[in-house]
């Protein structure tokens, strides 16, 4: 069954205008030039300090690197964070 989903998730997305962030279960990340990201779709927080942000994702993780981290909001699936932001990178598992 979990194949047959996977299958289907991209036809529906290619064949009816499905928005593909939901459908495949991706994040959506915005980013305002070096000081502000704000991310949809996660699957909850893995590591915070003041210079990293790990986040979750149904396959692997979504590492931010800066410096000066703040987290201004935080909801079950949304997350906008503040700082110097240096790199974003999807981490596999």
């Amino acid at each position: 069954m979990k194949k047959l989903q996977q299958g289907l998730r991209p036809w529906l997305t290619k064949y009816l205008a499905f928005p593909s962030d939901i459908m495949l279960e991706l994040p959506r990340i915005t980013v305002v030039g070096q000081i502000h990201v704000y991310i949809e779709n996660h699957k909850g927080l893995a590591t915070y300090s003041e210079s990293e942000l790990k986040l979750k994702m149904n396959k692997g993780y979504v590492k931010i690197t800066g410096s000066s981290f703040v987290l201004k909001m935080m909801l079950p699936e949304e997350i906008l964070l503040e700082g110097v932001i240096r790199d974003i990178t999807f981490v596999t598992d």
